[in-house]
């Protein structure tokens, strides 16, 4: 696999952030069959400071937000609920799926809030941002259910609880 990690908060460097990242995203791949070592993505591990410029400048939203995407072609289906398309080699022989960026103060206080460790969130946000590389959303009701089932059992294999089961958090579950 190619992964070009960027970290522009030294904070992610104490969280084991490559280990994490490496794991969510062989736990993503792996699920839908696809082979690692032919797959590209890079990823910026940065503050709430940096990901609120990109979430106002990508998605007209002035402010943090913990994980977005931009994959590297539209998989998307056109209706809803439908899985996306596969992704496919280019003329190089790998697949490129795109970029995520992941805050580190809103994943840790996110964390916090649901009671979970900062590693599984981050896991769990990382699988959330491959997903979407893959085609996956959550806009309508019948895509968000099957993203959301998805990231269950993925998380489920890595041994993360359901993040989407609910408790007294007041953040509980919500990606995005």
């Amino acid at each position: 696999m190619t992964l070009d990690i960027s970290i522009d908060d030294t904070r992610w460097q104490d969280v084991d952030l490559t280990t994490h990242a490496v794991q969510a995203i062989h736990a993503v791949l792996g699920h839908f069959g696809l082979d690692a070592d032919d797959c590209e993505l890079s990823l910026l591990a940065c503050d709430d400071a940096r990901i609120m410029e990109l979430n106002t400048e990508f998605r007209q939203k002035a402010k943090p937000t913990n994980v977005l995407s931009w994959p590297a072609e539209d998989l998307s289906s056109e209706e809803a609920g439908d899985e996306p398309l596969p992704p496919e080699a280019d003329f190089t022989g790998e697949i490129p799926l795109g970029d995520i960026a992941i805050a580190y103060e809103t994943c840790a206080r996110e964390a916090e809030d649901a009671g979970k460790s900062l590693a599984d969130h981050l896991r769990h946000l990382i699988v959330h941002g491959v997903l979407h590389l893959l085609g996956y959303d959550h806009i309508r009701d019948p895509d968000a259910t099957l993203m959301e089932r998805l990231e269950v059992q993925i998380l489920g294999k890595m041994g993360i609880d359901d993040p989407y089961t609910l408790d007294d958090s007041p953040n509980q579950g919500r990606i995005g």
